[in-house]
């Protein structure tokens, strides 16, 4: 597990890196004004729908099917079982995309109903949605061919996937620019084309694994293709209850002031460094090693590898989210503070930054914790779970929105207490259902490396005050001088506290040699 989750993450830090690349780009040429957020939300919808049919309810119904056909029935079945299902998606996503964009001014009516007063801004909105709607299709099949590799434990095609969306989409914003209407459309054209990139690339690598999926003549639905569509029908809400959660998030934000869109968009990419790199390395690692344990009926080893998943995610994020919430103001203005994007926009950006960092431990023991329902077949338990959470996230962003001045950051910060709600109540249930209990080692180590990650958070905020990093080279070079100390004080803590052996991260390596 821990090698894949190295492969993973080391592939997404790599997609994150690039994708600071990317936003650094958009924030110049675009800044945070009424087309960042007309953009913003038009690749938020195919986002939304990616993460709902295809990385969310698909791969939660799919991987755990595909890894037990695997194991119990064969490579040949399990390849069947991909084959008829990449075809049905096919067949009804191309008509979900067929739809939308016909009906695209009705659903951004309802996605983002502030822009309607502004109908300069809503017609570029429709405009670009229709553009970049076709990545839905697109990006929802290559999750289907990465659900395949992960499940045959090769993870380094469906990780670096995305590097591909970043490369292109900074190549187009340069060279399609001058071509066409504004810089969004350029950005637009490259989501699109990104997408069959993409799925170009991991179908190449599924062949290479000897799992090549080939178009089927007729679908045809046995046991296995229903258990997974079976299992979808709680998925989808479920997932769709996430992503409801972020599409309150739009339409509050859409509400506020021009700006309030793209604050949320630029906060949320840098969360989504640590979000990224060890929760979704952590989920995607996790749900098949779960599900072929769990077929294996190999219950203590499950056991061990959900403990030892929670320790990692605590290790590597606890210290990420103090770092975030000290140091929100000199990373924003260090990353975006240039061109279009000014002093008050990364003010403003820096606020909410903090605020996500509230709710970031939370957000990855979430996705720790969920493939624990997953592996075992249950779907149904994460949805009725997550209604509660959506409840919880639209009062306290209707309170925040009305009662404080918290503007955006109030959206950030409702979304992080919702998503600790969620971890109270799965942890709870997976407790009360005893497919989770607390081992020693993860109960001593825990307040250790929190212990350590404070520790680390006074050091950095010492550091900005001293310091303060403002934008340019040496504001760079200040703030990664900071953050180099604060990571030598955090693992260095932890391992005189013992939260943290750092002789065996070096055996781990060593072994992995």
């Amino acid at each position: 597990m821990l090698r894949s989750i190295a492969t993973v993450g080391g592939w997404t830090m790599a997609s994150r890196i690039l994708g600071f690349a990317r936003d650094i780009l958009i924030a110049s040429r675009l800044g945070a004004g009424p087309m960042a957020d007309a953009f913003f939300v038009a690749l938020k919808l195919p986002n939304l729908f990616r993460r709902l049919f295809g990385e969310g309810a698909f791969n939660a119904a799919f991987v755990p099917a595909f890894a037990a056909t695997l194991t119990r029935e064969g490579f040949a079945e399990a390849q069947r079982l991909a084959e008829r299902m990449a075809g049905l998606m096919a067949l009804w996503l191309s008509l979900l995309t067929l739809l939308g964009m016909v009906f695209m001014p009705q659903v951004l009516s309802v996605l983002a109903p502030g822009f309607s007063a502004r109908p300069d801004q809503f017609a570029l909105a429709v405009e670009l949605t229709r553009i970049v709607f076709p990545y839905l299709l697109l990006i929802c099949l290559v999750a289907l061919v990465s659900g395949v590799l992960n499940g045959l434990s090769r993870f380094g095609a469906a990780a670096g996937a995305p590097v591909l969306f970043n490369v292109t989409a900074m190549a187009a914003l340069l060279g399609l620019t001058p071509f066409v209407a504004t810089p969004a459309h350029a950005l637009a054209w490259g989501v699109t084309a990104s997408g069959v990139l993409q799925l170009a690339l991991v179908w190449w690598a599924a062949r290479q694994a000897g799992m090549a999926l080939n178009p089927v003549r007729r679908i045809t639905l046995g046991p296995n293709e229903r258990g997974v569509l079976r299992r979808m029908g709680p998925g989808i809400i479920g997932a769709g209850v996430t992503q409801l959660n972020l599409a309150v998030d739009v339409i509050i934000a859409s509400l506020l002031p021009a700006g309030a869109v793209s604050f949320l968009y630029y906060a949320d990419r840098v969360a989504q460094l640590p979000l990224g790199v060890v929760g979704a390395a952590i989920g995607t690692a996790l749900l098949p090693l779960l599900a072929a344990q769990i077929a294996a009926r190999q219950k203590l080893s499950a056991h061990r590898s959900q403990n030892r998943a929670l320790e990692i995610s605590l290790a590597l994020t606890l210290p990420a989210a103090v770092a975030l919430a000290v140091l929100a103001a000199p990373i924003i203005t260090v990353l975006f503070e240039r061109g279009a994007f000014g002093a008050a926009a990364a003010a403003e950006t820096a606020r909410v930054l903090a605020a996500y960092a509230a709710g970031l431990v939370a957000f990855v023991l979430v996705k720790a914790l969920v493939p624990a329902f997953f592996a075992r077949g249950d779907t149904t338990t994460p949805v009725v779970v997550g209604v509660g959470v959506v409840a919880m996230n639209l009062g306290l962003n209707l309170l925040f929105l009305w009662a404080t001045p918290l503007g955006a950051s109030g959206i950030a910060l409702a979304t992080g207490l919702a998503a600790w709600a969620n971890v109270a109540v799965l942890l709870w249930l997976l407790h009360r259902k005893r497919h989770f209990r607390a081992d020693r080692r993860l109960r001593r180590n825990a307040p250790r490396l929190l212990a350590a990650a404070l520790a680390m958070g006074v050091a950095l905020a010492l550091g900005a005050f001293w310091l303060a990093p403002g934008p340019g080279a040496l504001g760079a070079m200040w703030l990664a001088l900071i953050c180099a100390v604060g990571g030598v004080i955090y693992f260095g803590v932890a391992h005189l506290l013992g939260g943290l052996d750092l002789r065996e991260l070096r055996r781990m390596v060593r072994r992995r040699r």
